[in-house]
């Protein structure tokens, strides 16, 4: 597989502008205006394997929700759009587990357009700097929504809240990678209805 998808995204609250290049490259440019929102996306990018170009800007004066979501929002029509364009047969389902010191996180994905979310995480503290730990849900939720992409999403166990979100980005972008990989045992993406 291997597309590239320009994207926007213009509302009273935010302008998101995204290119998505998938799979395998080396562009990482993300400003969000948000430090460790552009750390946890470019974890999930550069362990995808795949290019991610982000601008964002929004209210984030008023809350940060509405910046995040609607990153999640655009990135998952990005991902569609990547996936009904022409291209290689992919492996459709990914898995991942990562560790990150004291956490260990898993994700498993289906880009078989059934969207759904099941997420489990429980941060011991909320924040992590200024970054409301509360909102990687609001992003994952938006992302599998709009992607039409089932994630199951859990921080096993871990004592500090940003080394579970880094690790859960991780997986969740190396699961990602892991179902975008070209699979000649079908013909684009694989389902036994035939149709996704």
């Amino acid at each position: 597989m291997n597309s590239t998808v320009h994207k926007e995204r213009k509302t009273a609250e935010t302008q998101i502008v995204i290119d998505l290049s998938v799979p395998r490259s080396e562009q990482k440019e993300i400003d969000t205006g948000l430090p460790f929102f552009n750390h946890m996306l470019h974890a999930m990018s550069f362990h995808g394997g795949f290019g991610a170009k982000i601008q964002a800007k929004g209210d984030v004066e008023v809350d940060p929700h509405h910046l995040v979501e609607d990153v999640g929002l655009v990135l998952g029509e990005a991902l569609k759009e990547a996936l009904n364009s022409p291209a290689d047969p992919i492996r459709r389902f990914g898995h991942s587990v990562i560790p990150m010191d004291d956490s260990l996180a898993e994700v498993t994905v289906d880009l078989g357009g059934r969207p759904y979310l099941e997420y489990t995480c429980n941060f011991p503290q909320q924040w992590a700097g200024e970054f409301d730990l509360s909102l990687i849900r609001e992003f994952i939720y938006a992302f599998a929504h709009r992607g039409e992409i089932n994630i199951h999403a859990e921080c096993r166990y871990g004592l500090n809240g940003h080394h579970m979100a880094e690790a859960l980005f991780k997986a969740l972008g190396r699961a990602l990678g892991e179902a975008l990989e070209t699979d000649t045992r079908y013909t684009g993406i694989p389902s036994t209805k035939g149709d996704r």
